[in-house]
């Protein structure tokens, strides 16, 4: 299972950023290694395309069981897949859900990162590393876009675990000399979304009153404003960085906020329903603290890595709208998600 030069090691495969992030590595040539939670038994649709494919699986597609938690096991796993990059995607993302389990987020989306930097710095071969930061680091932020040189304030126990996780990752870059990369990622989504986060429960929502399967969406605030843009634009910024000559830090971002209003809005129309009367408010829904204006500027990697957001604002909402009309006329009992090939 010698994966060479072009080996890649991605925690969190079976999300959404790695399912995309699993078929840009494999489609460039890549071996490709990802590690699975035993847990995440029932949560592998997004990768079910490529495990059924027998020209991949078992040849330059492999999965290997491993806690984050467990460092021997994830030694053995590297020293199995012998990676040349590593993509450390995993761990719980769900910003509102870290208030309710702050310590295991915190367990996962930070010192999970130290755990993987220190067995990268003992391999034999040089490993380039990518660590998946997150605009949550900025949390309650006084100036607007925001920058690689704008200061932490997170706001929540996800964005204080990605703000050591950044902090460590640099660290170990200018101690160390490794290739580390932080991708400040802004909101990014897709029909591969989880359930949990606003952008799918609302496509998913409209999907399904749109098909006389329920009649009320009822969210938190509309007037929360994220940058949104989509998964696999996002994955091929990560996939950049590593490429490049030198590491560095990225912000990943459109440059343009929309509130959660607008994606209301865009989604019902694209139905023809006037969304007014079918969403309903919940303070059971309004997170704790919520950052007011996240938008990031893009300007640092377009102009050292070319790269550039493809798809749009109202293109990623439909696209995620027409993914859930489909899902709900195939099936109007399904709460899974949708296979991944069926999202592409």
């Amino acid at each position: 299972m010698d994966g060479g030069a072009h080996s890649a090691l991605i925690t969190g495969i079976t999300g959404q950023d790695g399912s995309y992030l699993a078929e840009l590595l494999l489609e460039r040539g890549y071996t490709v290694h990802g590690v699975v939670r035993r847990t995440s038994n029932l949560l592998r649709s997004r990768i079910d395309h490529l495990r059924r494919d027998e020209n991949l699986y078992g040849k330059r597609f492999f999965l290997h069981y491993a806690d984050l938690g467990d460092g021997t096991t994830l030694r053995r796993i590297f020293s199995v897949a012998r990676p040349s990059e590593v993509y450390h995607l995993a761990g719980q993302s769900h910003v509102g859900l870290s208030f309710e389990i702050p310590e295991s987020t915190c367990e996962e989306a930070g010192m999970a990162t130290l755990r993987l930097l220190e067995i990268a710095r003992d391999q034999p071969q040089p490993v380039k590393f990518y660590h998946a930061s997150s605009s949550e680091i900025f949390g309650t932020v006084r100036d607007s876009p925001q920058t690689e040189e704008t200061p932490f304030r997170p706001s929540s126990p996800y964005g204080c675990a990605k703000a050591f996780g950044t902090n460590v990752a640099r660290v170990y870059r200018e101690s160390y000399g490794l290739f580390v990369c932080n991708g400040i990622l802004y909101n990014h989504e897709s029909p591969r979304r989880g359930e949990n986060f606003v952008t799918r429960k609302i496509a998913r929502g409209v999907a399904r009153i749109a098909s006389g399967l329920e009649r009320d969406l009822v969210l938190g605030s509309l007037s929360s404003r994220r940058d949104w843009g989509h998964a696999r634009d996002y994955v091929r910024a990560m996939w950049l960085m590593l490429q490049h000559t030198t590491p560095d830090d990225y912000v990943v971002a459109t440059g343009e906020a929309h509130s959660v209003g607008d994606f209301v809005e865009a989604a019902f129309s694209l139905v023809g329903l006037p969304w007014q009367k079918h969403v309903k408010h919940s303070p059971a829904f309004d997170r704790l603290a919520d950052p007011v204006d996240l938008v990031g500027s893009p300007a640092k990697i377009k102009a050292t890595l070319g790269w550039r957001p493809e798809v749009s604002f109202d293109e990623l909402v439909r696209e995620m709208v027409a993914a859930e009309v489909a899902l709900a006329t195939l099936d109007p009992h399904a709460v899974a998600q949708p296979p991944g090939a069926a999202a592409r």
